[in-house]
């Protein structure tokens, strides 16, 4: 089935998978996770409550019960698989994909990820060989809904809204789940953007890394003379920002700004995650304030579970995840916004703009991260790696997602799409005229096996 990806199911539904295929799923899982009780969320999309239906008939023939939660954000449905104790949950939604995609993220004890290589696997070859046999006792769904107790835990990393009233704010909900919960966590005086549930997407797609998707947040930020930009993707895992000039900021950056509040107000030490893709002005910054950077691979599936092996203080991704180790080392889209804007409220009442404090961090040029579609990607890959470490020598090489490869003077990294034919790269160097001088290069030896 294509629906199943390295970190989720997720896919166009009706085309990669279908109502007959997540109740297969949902027969299945409780063998899987050895459980009588799943919890299941979901969230806006039109195809949602279809979903939901076919699950919980899965779930019920295998006898077992559905803990229904309604519509909730995913990092609330990791919260809840954790604070009460589940063994199995499964989050409803595709996240920021198209309006017609939809998937399931699937979580087992203490809300870790359930990836392709921890159990989706599994569940894919028994969907496929196996014949359903209904138990005779059924199981029921049963309303479980934790949509106060969450937005009071919410409320407990805020303090209050007095924490952040000093910062002019606007925030783009996307239409998505985080329209939940944000106006009564940060209150009436935030500038609210697209902040009512609707499934079709109608003013943008929830996927804020597609550049044509923030234009009406700068555009808002200009005109309403905000301090910060706040925007959520569909379904609250990930958030991210424009400064006071309307200026997209790197997701990656605000690891770094996130250390104020762990490292330095809280005072803590240990480990910082960070994705292969990761600016080294981060662990520069990182370092300085008192922690010690770990990289690791991209995606929940093997973040959540590398920051909790390390016992990590916290950890993000160039892609707007953050991580946390007191959220059972989950992401969540809304604590990490909560943080961060404490954080700007406290460099503001020291005179100083958000644009300020990411140019204090900012110390080499970036490329961000260039696309480019090819079949051919591992050729083109080894390809990059054989050239640059031809005529220059590596100080540092990872290869446990692509390849990230550094020199005294610049770096790169080049992965593969899992589920797309583009093979993305990265390239930061310290100047801007090496960076241009190595994108160009790169450009000259990838476009050569272009389709």
């Amino acid at each position: 089935m294509k629906a199943f990806k390295a970190y989720d199911i997720r896919g166009e539904y009706g085309t990669d998978f279908t109502k007959e295929d997540v109740y297969k799923i949902g027969f299945f899982l409780s063998e899987l996770f050895n459980t009588k009780k799943i919890l299941a969320g979901r969230d806006m999309r039109v195809s949602s409550p279809e979903i939901f239906a076919y699950l919980c008939k899965g779930i019920e023939d295998s006898g077992a019960d559905v803990y229904n939660m309604g519509l909730s954000t995913t990092p609330m449905v990791y919260w809840a698989t954790a604070e009460y104790g589940f063994d199995a949950s499964v989050m409803i939604t595709a996240s920021h994909n198209p309006k017609d995609d939809n998937g399931l993220k699937i979580s087992k004890t203490g809300a870790l990820p359930v990836g392709y290589d921890t159990g989706l696997s599994t569940l894919e070859r028994w969907i496929e060989e196996r014949v359903i046999e209904p138990v005779a006792d059924k199981g029921k769904t049963i309303d479980f809904p934790k949509q106060d107790e969450y937005l009071k835990y919410q409320r407990g990393w805020l303090g209050s809204e007095e924490n952040i009233s000093n910062l002019k704010i606007t925030m783009d909900c996307s239409n998505g789940m985080s329209s939940l919960f944000v106006h009564d966590l940060y209150g009436s005086s935030v500038d609210y953007m697209y902040n009512i549930l609707d499934g079709n997407f109608p003013n943008h797609e929830a996927n804020p890394l597609d550049m044509k998707n923030i234009v009406d947040i700068q555009k808002r930020v200009r005109e309403t003379h905000s301090d910060i930009g706040v925007i959520f993707d569909g379904d609250a895992d990930r958030v991210m920002f424009v400064d006071e000039k309307s200026q997209f900021i790197s997701p990656d950056l605000m690891i770094a700004v996130l250390g104020h509040y762990f490292l330095e107000e809280k005072g803590l030490r240990g480990k910082v995650l960070q994705d292969i893709r990761t600016s080294k002005s981060v662990r520069t910054y990182i370092e300085n304030l008192g922690g010690t950077m770990e990289m690791w691979r991209v995606g929940r599936a093997y973040a959540a579970i590398k920051l909790r092996e390390i016992d990590g203080v916290f950890g993000g991704e160039l892609a707007g995840h953050y991580y946390f180790r007191d959220f059972n080392y989950s992401d969540s889209g809304i604590l990490a916004c909560t943080l961060l804007l404490r954080i700007f409220s406290n460099f503001k009442k020291q005179g100083i703009s958000v644009s300020q404090v990411i140019a204090n961090i900012v110390k080499y040029a970036n490329s961000g991260e260039v696309n480019f579609k090819l079949e051919r990607k591992t050729e083109a890959m080894e390809a990059l790696r054989s050239h640059f470490t031809s005529v220059e020598n590596a100080t540092a090489f990872y290869d446990f997602d692509g390849y990230r490869i550094e020199f005294p003077t610049w770096w790169f990294n080049v992965r593969p799409s899992n589920t797309e034919p583009y093979l993305r790269l990265i390239i930061e160097a310290d100047t801007v005229e090496l960076l241009q001088e190595k994108i160009a290069a790169a450009r000259d030896i990838i476009e050569k096996f272009s389709v």
